[in-house]
């Protein structure tokens, strides 16, 4: 199913872990380029992130973002460093004997002294198992979205492809029009330039004029990419690239055709081709 490179999803869960956030935003880009921000305590996820994206996206830049808010008392246990309470006080007791009129040491100033009081690290792996787990569900979403929004930009380029197989047809009923035009103000030239005119020479410089003139080749052209661009947007793959080189195909064919323009209206009809391969252009940027 054809994708579009931009797209945004989110997934979030609050368990007795605490809360789990990802937002993934994701935009066109050559190539697939991931940009994480991680709280530092899940930093190691950095690798199953790109590993995760690499496997399901082609393309896209895609910033990926983390939060987590751990449940109050989960994120570390305290503990009370034993030897070093015995120590202070039993520090305490020796200057008991040398200031005996001094207070005696209150619980919290034991607590405070620098030491006392851990802080047990927290078990992060529960963690990074359920942000793993809710990192696949928001890819899910974000490749739901992409999918979704390709959908849409393709059939907007099949609308544009529409029209331009109506400006061929238009551009190819012109054409005996626009030639017999020319032969007729051809031949009203000569005969105010000459009054003896070589029949044979005209007819010859008519025909090589009609053969320069002469658009079938390229509207074969622009029909053969329009009916390959039908074909691409039916593959289940990127297929980004491979628009973008039959989009500056088309747009070669019809620059030819504003070049051998014959009248007005060919020209016109050029340059309605050229605003909606443009058109098409902008949205094919997006695909993947």
């Amino acid at each position: 199913m054809i994708r579009s490179m931009t797209a945004f999803a989110s997934a979030a869960q609050r368990d007795d872990l605490g809360e789990l956030v990802w937002e993934l935003r994701s935009v066109n880009h050559r190539y697939l380029e991931v940009h994480p921000r991680l709280p530092e305590e899940l930093r190691t996820l950095e690798p199953v992130l790109r590993e995760c994206l690499a496997r399901r996206l082609g393309r896209g830049k895609i910033d990926c973002t983390l939060r987590y808010k751990p449940e109050p008392g989960v994120s570390s246990e305290l503990q009370v460093n034993e030897r070093l309470a015995d120590q202070l006080l039993a520090a305490v007791d020796r200057m008991r004997a040398r200031m005996p009129t001094s207070r005696d040491a209150a619980i919290m100033d034991v607590l405070r002294w620098p030491g006392v009081i851990e802080a047990r690290e927290q078990d992060l792996g529960p963690v990074q198992t359920a942000a793993t787990e809710l990192l696949d569900r928001a890819i899910d979403s974000l490749v739901e979205n992409r999918e979704r929004e390709g959908a849409r930009l393709a059939e907007l380029i099949r609308d544009r492809c529409n029209a331009m197989r109506e400006l061929v047809k238009r551009a190819r009923r012109r054409m005996p029009e626009v030639i017999e035009g020319l032969h007729k103000r051809l031949r009203k030239r000569l005969e105010e330039l000459s009054d003896e005119l070589d029949n044979d020479r005209i007819e010859q410089e008519m025909a090589l004029l009609a053969q320069k003139l002469d658009i079938d080749e390229e509207m074969d052209r622009l029909a053969t990419h329009l009916d390959e661009i039908e074909r691409v947007l039916e593959q289940d793959e990127p297929v980004g690239r491979r628009l973008d080189f039959l989009m500056q195909e088309l747009n070669r064919e019809a620059n030819t055709l504003g070049s051998k323009s014959g009248d007005s209206e060919t020209t016109r009809i050029s340059v309605e081709m050229k605003v909606l391969i443009e058109q098409m252009r902008e949205q094919v940027q997006n695909l993947e």
